[in-house]
């Protein structure tokens, strides 16, 4: 049985607490061991009925990371327009992603039919397949944090768009798109949208219930002002 030190167990709370979404990269390349590390520790994420239905498309190509990047352009265009003043100008003034400037790109795709029909767990719960592949992406990104290496996750993306760019087969799904990149300006403090004023940190009293659902339906969560 696998057992840990104290400081091996501190170690492991500090990297969860430390993990940020980084938008600003160096243009300094991640050694291949290093990148191999980080496949490895996604590839290593639980997975209901040990389907296993992640994959990874490692983009290093500067011309294809422009072609999603226009995409991104697109996207972030279309969100902004989705606000009002004064919000529309803060969203505006948030970087979202850096899909040019980090040396590497990964696509995490999720593939529905891997083991299919029968895969075990999930008779009942369809979307445990997506499910397991965010806890491939979460491996990645804390393994990483370990390793100096920032991440940021891209969600203002088309994804149909992304899966022809990248000619991702038809059944498979893009879950993930993450820029990796040693971060210009180091590991914030606190997460880089909780820094600029866009969100707080929701108490988690408000959203731990014992035995059934408590309190306010919303526990709020949400944020109506935006």
């Amino acid at each position: 049985m696998v057992s840990f030190t104290d400081d091996e167990r501190d170690a492991v709370y500090k990297t969860i607490y430390a993990r940020r979404d980084i938008r600003r990269f160096r243009d300094d390349p991640i050694p291949e061991a290093v990148l191999e590390r980080l496949i490895q520790a996604a590839h290593h994420a639980p997975s209901v009925g040990f389907s296993q239905p992640w994959d990874l498309v490692v983009v290093r190509d500067d011309e294809t990371k422009a072609e999603i990047a226009e995409i991104a352009d697109r996207a972030i265009a279309a969100a902004r327009e989705g606000y009002k003043e004064p919000t529309r100008s803060e969203f505006a003034a948030l970087k979202l992603e850096g899909i040019r400037e980090s040396p590497i790109n990964i696509c995490v795709t999720c593939d529905p039919t891997r083991g299919a029909p029968h895969v075990l767990g999930r008779s009942s719960m369809k979307r445990t397949d997506v499910y397991s592949t965010c806890l491939a992406v979460q491996n990645l990104w804390l393994a990483a944090r370990a390793e100096g290496v920032g991440v940021g996750w891209v969600s203002v993306l088309y994804p149909s768009e992304l899966q022809a760019v990248l000619e991702i087969p038809p059944h498979v799904k893009p879950v993930a798109y993450l820029c990796l990149g040693y971060p210009e300006d180091g590991f914030p403090e606190e997460p880089v949208l909780q820094q600029e004023g866009w969100r707080e940190r929701i108490d988690v009293d408000a959203l731990v219930h014992e035995d059934h659902w408590e309190g306010d339906q919303s526990t709020g969560a949400t944020d109506g002002a935006r």
